[in-house]
């Protein structure tokens, strides 16, 4: 159990500091989570988004905040219904829902801090305050995991689909790997008679968690096939590779699936599926059905996200005159000519072009392939 008291009582909340300066008012925001008052608590929820995980930021008063959060979801003052005061979020659901979906938004953080470490392992002096924030989040994993744990059965839905997306991102965490197959299995059997959107869901959760989702695999729901084949743990697993290719067949169709089922998410579902077939596959011979599938579809707003990394699988050295295209780069440069989208809108495609050494203008790629 953690003891919020001790929380408030024992930090330094005015040696520490959030997004708007050093934390003094911090025990009196969260003290006012548990006044049972709607508009006390929405404006508590703005504070924890606005102040303490400012965009996404982790600073010294998100760790401690987010402690006395874990310590108070058993609370039955949480069940509050409630809106936050940020004009973007109109939700009104359990303050418990909400407390969760910001715990989850924390350790989410945490993990693209830990990826861009990985990308510079040099920090810069005005870094190092940062790695202690994401120390002292990552000090509490288990303490907050404990306190999510009961809520993944909670009989609200608000609550418990909250629950299994603070999991979720929880579970990315190496300090809990050990917990993985256990909240697996119990996904797995949670989720098995539920909506497409929750199942597909899952089968992404475990694969963020480097777990392979074959149960999901053989899914009776195409969508949910899909989202399971990206899982890295399947990179070797011919029916994953055979379901990425499948659902490139038509790549429009699976950009529908995916609107359908997570209609808040930004981007295509086939920037993943190409993603996922370009890091499986090493020959654009091996991948041309699905290149020109996704050539008459596409456009110059998303050539860096799919037919741009295509292109260049077709071309891995650059292009040289004095040698002829092969047959796959020119039915590809075919496909990409006869799309009126991916011409004359932006410049993005230009840089594309010159990367593997062809023109970049539309009429010397057609007499090219003429």
């Amino acid at each position: 159990m953690i003891d919020t008291r001790s929380v408030i009582e024992n930090t330094d909340w005015a040696g520490l500091h959030h997004a708007y300066g050093d934390a003094a008012d911090a025990p009196g925001e969260l003290l006012a989570l548990l006044s049972e008052d709607p508009a006390s608590c929405g404006a508590a929820l703005a504070f924890l988004d606005a102040a303490v995980l400012h965009q996404g930021t982790l600073y010294p008063a998100t760790a401690p905040a987010a402690r006395f959060v874990a310590g108070i979801l058993s609370d039955q003052r949480t069940l509050v219904l409630c809106e936050s005061d940020l004009p973007w979020d109109d939700r009104n659901r359990p303050l418990r829902a909400a407390l969760l979906e910001w715990l989850g938004s924390v350790f989410e953080s945490v993990s693209f801090y830990e990826d861009d470490e990985e990308e510079d392992e040099e920090l810069e002096e005005d870094e190092d305050q940062d790695a202690d924030s994401v120390a002292a989040c990552k000090a509490i994993l288990r303490d907050v995991y404990l306190a999510v744990l009961p809520l993944l059965d909670s009989p609200d839905i608000d609550v418990r689909q909250a629950a299994v997306g603070a999991m979720g991102h929880l579970m990315v965490a190496p300090e809990l790997a050990e917990f993985r197959p256990e909240q697996a299995e119990r996904m797995e059997r949670l989720t098995h008679h539920s909506s497409v959107s929750d199942r597909a869901a899952a089968a992404l959760t475990l694969g963020k968690w480097d777990l392979a989702p074959r149960a999901f695999l053989h899914d009776p729901d195409p969508f949910v096939r899909a989202v399971a084949a990206l899982a890295p743990a399947l990179d070797r697993d011919p029916a994953a590779l055979a379901e990425i290719r499948h659902a490139l067949t038509d790549p429009a169709a699976a950009d529908d699936w995916f609107s359908e089922h997570v209609p808040e998410a930004e981007g295509k579902f086939r920037f993943a599926l190409i993603a996922t077939l370009l890091r499986r596959t090493s020959d654009i011979d091996e991948i041309l059905p699905e290149a020109l599938a996704v050539a008459r579809i596409t456009s110059a707003y998303t050539v860096d996200n799919d037919w741009g990394p295509l292109l260049k699988r077709a071309f891995p050295e650059p292009y040289a005159p004095s040698a002829p295209l092969t047959a796959p780069q020119q039915q590809l440069l075919s496909a990409i000519v006869d799309n009126d989208e991916c011409w004359d809108s932006i410049s993005n495609p230009v840089l594309w072009f010159r990367r593997v050494g062809l023109p970049d203008k539309r009429a010397s790629i057609r007499a090219l392939v003429s």
